[in-house]
């Protein structure tokens, strides 16, 4: 991107500070922090040494307050963008990782990242000039995952770049080019090498194990990686990671971290733990026994940010000689600089990346891209003279529980694609006007898992927002609170019950396209939602309802309640029931939603009277077809970061068996 000069403007410079804040220095101070002539490390310690010490521990953890007087904003250090910006709303969607690498094109991955972070730009800038701090929403992005994925078994491998050094090493720095543009003095948004080091799974373990790699695997196999980013690719930040390696917690490791990481390496960045990492030093390792102990412990080895609250006990390290300030000042600085570096400062018309605007995010040309890349990752093991097929094929059968299921396309820590294609949809649209396409899951995705996906999410045209209501759909009520309680910030006609907000709330987009008052607007957690209306079934019989959701969710037809699962939970769960509907007839609906914390996702769904076991109805279909396209596999649901999850072959988010899962396997049979 091409981008103009700067311009210095000091008392600009003084007054975008009051915008930002609502109090900040006077002019006649002119603090040096503000001087935009001066270096960022020249601002960064003049800012430091203004601060009391309650300021600076506040701004030493992930979720930072702001300091009105000092003109300093709240920013939430949080954000991820591991194949897309995640978590934010809208966002073009690249494939996982592991796919990426296995374009083998590190050109490419620069390219990709390079979007990625133009739309974390934009989306950032929106949300800030709403006045919006929150997580997800910010410039440091803990990204990309550079692990090596050592044993196909772990959960965590899809978001790597594979078991290879030098391929995980050269992905990994065209991805951080990528992310961090090429200007001079502004840095577009941080990227974030991650797990530092030796961390490879198991998820169960993660919080506990120590690890003894001999020398040569740690130098030749674990480490390259990690110093290519820091040595090419000028990598901003380091995260550590959360197991122990020689006995040392890889948090606080002074072997990793200051030893390698920055004598031997002369990395100049600064360090984030993976969240509550710092606690586990003392709850989970039980390498020292108290938070103060553990706090200080993290800050005299170098760890600049904590990712969760240990380091609220720095006060108390400080009292008892565990640590000095000018410890604690010297994580600070390598903090404040690094905003610094990325123009949370200054005038926006001085920061080149500020000027991109909000539209680019799923822009024409990134979609293109991410096609581009999704074709480029795909490897085919082998074709008997089978593909190409035809256009022209008489009756094709898809059968597979992933193949019209969005969530196997996404992977994880992944954005919300604005009109995602699955497998199913991109072979209706590629054949001929005469090829008759039937579906059927044929099976779910693994056995003893009641699948709140597998079910025909109830379309619109059987819906009604209430009696003698005009439209389609189902009338929706807002409410900032887990209680439904007191007056919704928004009522609206949702067509239909079909909503993934993961971290979001369902008011982020509207309030980022500026539809609807920020202040109004919904926070990503401990919120609710009450649906209502009538539903009109096709058919007269017993349907199949199943509600899914995470986390609470409560339904009533006609009066009564028939399915209630009023729960926080980790993961999304679903249930249901049978319910006798008559057709054409408008049964009252009312379904209630609450979500926590974390993830946020609900569906109403039905099987219709009738319906054949799904075995059943994809033998039926396989006799029907000409060819027949199987598309199975696993999706993030059951396979991850540390997940309560325990089905056959899977447990904690990692694999217990490389087979297709029964349930799947049972197909061929």
């Amino acid at each position: 991107m091409k981008t103009p000069g700067s311009i210095t403007l000091r008392l600009g410079v003084l007054a975008l500070a009051a915008a930002l804040t609502g109090c900040a220095p006077s002019a006649d101070e002119r603090p040096a922090y503000l001087d935009t002539s001066l270096s960022a490390e020249e601002r960064a310690a003049d800012l430091v040494a203004r601060m009391t010490l309650e300021e600076k521990v506040s701004q030493l953890q992930n979720d930072t307050p702001a300091i009105e007087r000092l003109g300093v904003p709240a920013y939430e250090w949080w954000n991820e963008a591991l194949h897309g910006v995640a978590r934010a709303g809208a966002a073009t969607s690249f494939p996982q990782a592991i796919g990426l690498a296995a374009t083998f094109d590190a050109a490419l991955i620069e390219e990709v990242a390079s979007v990625i972070s133009d739309e974390a730009r934009a989306k950032h800038h929106e949300f800030a000039s709403r006045g919006l701090r929150k997580r997800y929403q910010g410039l440091t992005f803990w990204s990309p995952n550079i692990n090596i994925f050592r044993d196909p078994r772990w959960g965590r491998g899809q978001e790597t770049y594979g078991e290879d050094p030098w391929l995980t090493a050269a992905m990994g720095v065209a991805f951080v080019k990528g992310l961090q543009g090429d200007h001079p003095k502004y840095r577009k948004v941080d990227a974030t090498a991650k797990h530092f080091a030796v961390h490879s799974g198991p998820e169960v373990d993660r919080h506990h194990f120590d690890v003894h790699p001999s020398a040569r695997d740690l130098w030749e196999t674990y480490l390259p990686a990690f110093e290519a980013l820091v040595k090419e690719g000028g990598v901003a930040a380091v995260m550590g990671a959360y197991n122990r390696v020689y006995g040392e917690s890889a948090s606080a490791s002074r072997l990793l971290l200051q030893d390698i990481l920055r004598d031997q390496w002369g990395f100049e960045g600064y360090l984030v733990s993976d969240c509550d990492s710092i606690e586990d030093i003392y709850k989970h390792h039980q390498i020292v026994a108290t938070a103060a102990e553990a706090a200080a412990l993290g800050i005299r080895t170098g760890m600049d940010l904590n990712c969760g609250r240990t380091y609220a006990a720095l006060p108390e390290a400080l009292e008892q000689g565990l640590v000095t300030e000018e410890e604690i000042d010297a994580s600070l600085r390598r903090l404040m600089r690094t905003r610094i570096e990325l123009g949370m400062f200054d005038p926006p018309e001085q920061v080149p990346w500020a000027q991109i605007p909000y539209t680019v995010n799923q822009a024409p040309a990134h979609d293109r891209l991410a096609r581009r890349a999704a074709q480029a990752s795909m490897v085919l093991l082998k074709n008997d003279g089978i593909l190409p097929l035809s256009r022209d094929i008489g009756t094709l059968a898809v059968i597979g529980p992933t193949a019209d299921d969005v969530m196997s396309l996404l992977g994880n820590y992944y954005g919300t694609p604005a009109e995602p294609v699955t497998v199913l949809q991109g072979i209706r649209a590629a054949v001929g006007p005469n090829t008759r396409v039937l579906y059927e899951r044929g099976a779910d995705l693994v056995d003893g898992r009641l699948e709140p996906r597998a079910d025909l999410v109830i379309d619109s045209v059987y819906l009604r927002p209430g009696a003698g209501a005009e439209g389609q759909g189902l009338k929706g009520e807002y409410f900032p609170n887990r209680e439904l309680s007191g007056e919704p910030v928004l009522t609206r006609i949702d067509p239909r019950i079909a909503f993934r907000w993961d971290r979001g709330a369902p008011t982020d987009d509207l309030v980022a396209r500026g539809e609807f008052d920020a202040a109004r607007g919904l926070d990503g957690d401990g919120f609710s939602v009450r649906w209502t209306g009538q539903l009109v079934p096709p058919v007269s019989g017993r349907y199949q309802l199943n509600v899914g959701a995470n986390d609470g969710f409560r339904l009533w037809i006609d009066g009564r309640l028939v399915a209630e699962r009023w729960e926080s939970t980790e993961r999304m769960r679903s249930e249901s029931v049978a319910v006798d509907l008559e057709a054409r007839r408008a049964h009252d609906l009312r379904l209630e939603y609450f979500e926590n914390e974390r993830d946020a996702e609900v569906r109403l769904a039905w099987r219709l009277p009738g319906a054949k076991p799904p075995f059943e109805a994809a033998l039926e279909a396989a006799q029907q077809a000409d060819v027949v396209i199987f598309v199975g596999g696993l999706t993030g649901d059951i396979e991850g970061e540390e997940m309560d999850v325990d089905y056959p072959g899977f447990s904690g988010g990692d694999r217990t068996d490389l087979r297709l899962p029964a349930s799947q396997g049972r197909l061929f049979e």
